[in-house]
């Protein structure tokens, strides 16, 4: 039987057909010249969904595996323009592992290739990996990467098919934010990245000056650091009154309608606070550090992503207080963030203790190893499941407020693992394993558990403790991290956390309480409060979420008060 009558049928069909042909098991992706005249790596990511209006590529969710579609993975080397990667069931596949185990139904498909490129390291290592585009390392988005037009077609597994998908549009570039009156951009090559890397890597931040910043020449300025994902501006910062023709979009998270009207207006009233004579007068800077394999690096030093705590500390840091006039003392610096930007102020201010004049760390990424989310990585053997005499529970790894469970631990390792293999996902997993582990032989990250299996690797994890488990150090190190910590560390998180971080906050509370001398920092729980809480009691998330660049402003100026050196500028930048 011949299939050329068939194919050619297929490459005429267009996004908008009412039925399409039937197909068991196998997709043909390629692309034209047009799209790229030379060969290409990465990884083509085939995406089935029953949802019939939305693009495909348009609701791949980390966060709410339920409302995302089938997914199929498999790895190009050197593809050339016209040549076709086959899609079969050696594709690995979530929620369906094979292709082959769709039922029969009506779906729209599409194929997206995420570009990798080679990089040679200083330490001889060879890796293919994804680059950053100015997107925050999210392949559905990433410039320059290749996808087909969405194509409707009727699954029957008892026919077999091979359906064919052409790559021929190109995600366009995205362009930088300009500079305004408050909110400025740097950009800088870091040295001792570039050197890692074995080509330049660029580093950069937003920075919101003060009113009155190009008014008061000879004011200087204490620093907040605002850790976060990757951003494209300065969050919640808004200089005009909300949007009046805005169309009030509903937020299933937070249930409330006309949710993005509601972060329009919090953000004009930030604006507002900020040029009111009585506020005062700091800079904040958001910081850019994608890396090949995350939308930022976790802001440490790391044997597989290089110095990036380094060069936001020691390189970016002091570039930005020379530019915008900092006062450069580890007196009026502040860090601060949630989720990742949590784990990152608390281990900046670990790590480099005496840049930093305390930490507020909300909803913080697992602080403490014995609860990596539920898994304990040094008891547990397995990071799926809990294993009993005869039965084994499924460990739940996403669930809402009322403990109602979304997606399990295995779950959201397996949509990685479609997204890329050896960690190169651009998702959470990855990432930490990225930061937190040692190279693996193959040279990209040694996994801390099996990605099929669930395995823990227990050797990994020991490597795990004794670099990044925030808890662990803090306790081994108390005696001479104590003159500079105390009085430091915030930790807030609720309790009904989505990703269940409050566990590992628990952890590391029992440990702060038993140092000697005392920690003299605080922990506080939301009740009933998901991600992100980051400790007010009085607002209920959905607002103390947007409220990051003036909520600790109290406490930062408390602790100013008790803590300046004596002769410290406490004038200039009250103006």
């Amino acid at each position: 039987m011949t299939l050329r009558p068939l194919l050619a049928a297929l490459l005429a069909l267009s996004a908008t057909c009412l039925s399409g042909p039937s197909l068991a098991a196998s997709f043909r992706v390629s692309f034209p010249a047009s799209a790229s005249a030379t060969a290409l790596d990465g990884r083509v990511i085939l995406l089935v969904s029953r949802d019939l209006v939305r693009e495909p590529k348009s609701h791949v969710v980390p966060n709410a595996p339920l409302d995302a579609p089938f997914m199929f993975g498999s790895n190009v080397d050197g593809l050339a323009p016209g040549a076709g990667a086959r899609i079969d069931d050696a594709a690995f596949g979530w929620p369906e592992r094979k292709l082959s185990n769709l039922p029969e139904g009506d779906y729209l498909v599409q194929a997206v290739l995420n570009r990798y490129e080679t990089y040679h390291l200083a330490d001889g290592r060879t890796l293919k990996l994804a680059p950053d585009k100015g997107e925050g390392q999210h392949w559905q988005s990433k410039p320059g990467n290749l996808y087909s037009r969405p194509l409707r077609i009727h699954i029957d597994p008892a026919k077999t098919v091979e359906i064919a998908l052409t790559l021929d549009q190109v995600i366009p570039p995205i362009a930088r934010k300009a500079d305004t009156e408050f909110v400025r951009h740097i950009q800088m090559r870091s040295p001792s990245l570039s050197k890692f890397w074995g080509r330049d890597v660029f580093i950069g931040a937003h920075v919101l000056v003060p009113a009155g910043f190009d008014r008061h020449p000879a004011a200087r300025y204490p620093l907040m650091v605002f850790h976060g994902h990757f951003p494209d501006d300065i969050s919640g910062f808004r200089t005009t009154p909300p949007d009046p023709d805005l169309k009030p979009v509903y937020s299933p998270r937070f249930k409330l309608e006309g949710y993005n009207r509601i972060e329009q207006q919090e953000a004009y009233n930030f604006y507002q606070k900020w040029v009111s004579a009585d506020f005062p007068r700091f800079l904040v800077i958001e910081i850019e550090h994608p890396t090949p394999y995350f939308d930022d690096s976790y802001a440490v030093n790391s044997a597989n992503l290089g110095p990036y705590g380094d060069a936001i500390n020691k390189e970016l840091i002091p570039e930005i207080e020379r530019r915008f006039r900092g006062l450069g003392q580890g007196w009026a610096r502040f860090t601060y963030g949630g989720s990742t930007g949590g784990w990152e102020a608390l281990a900046t201010q670990v790590l480099y203790p005496d840049m930093y004049n305390g930490a507020f760390a909300a909803c913080p990424d697992p602080i403490d190893f014995r609860a990596y989310t539920l898994i304990n990585l040094y008891d547990d053997d397995n990071a799926y499941k809990l294993q009993g005499e005869a039965s084994s529970v499924e460990r739940p790894g996403f669930r809402n407020y009322l403990g109602e469970v979304t997606g399990t631990q295995r779950d959201m390792n397996y949509a990685e693992l479609v997204q890329g293999d050896r960690g190169r996902s651009g998702e959470q997993y990855d990432i930490w394993q990225a930061v937190f582990g040692p190279v693996g032989d193959d040279g990209y990250p040694r996994p801390i558990f099996d990605k099929v299996t669930g395995k823990i690797d227990h050797q990994v994890a020991t490597y795990w403790r004794d670099h990044y488990d925030l808890s662990w150090i803090l306790q081994r190190d108390w005696a001479s991290l104590a003159p500079k910590l105390r009085g430091k560390i915030h930790l807030y998180v609720g309790n009904g956390d989505n990703y269940y971080l409050t566990n590992s906050v628990y952890f590391a509370q029992e440990r702060l309480e038993s140092l000697k001398p005392g920690y003299e920092g605080e922990v506080a729980y939301g009740d009933r409060a998901e991600h992100c809480w980051n400790g007010d009691p009085t607002q209920p998330n959905a607002y103390s979420r947007l409220h990051y660049n003036t909520q600790y402003l109290p406490k930062i100026l408390e602790q100013i008060r008790k803590t300046a050196p004596a002769g410290a500028d406490l004038t200039s930048w009250r103006y």
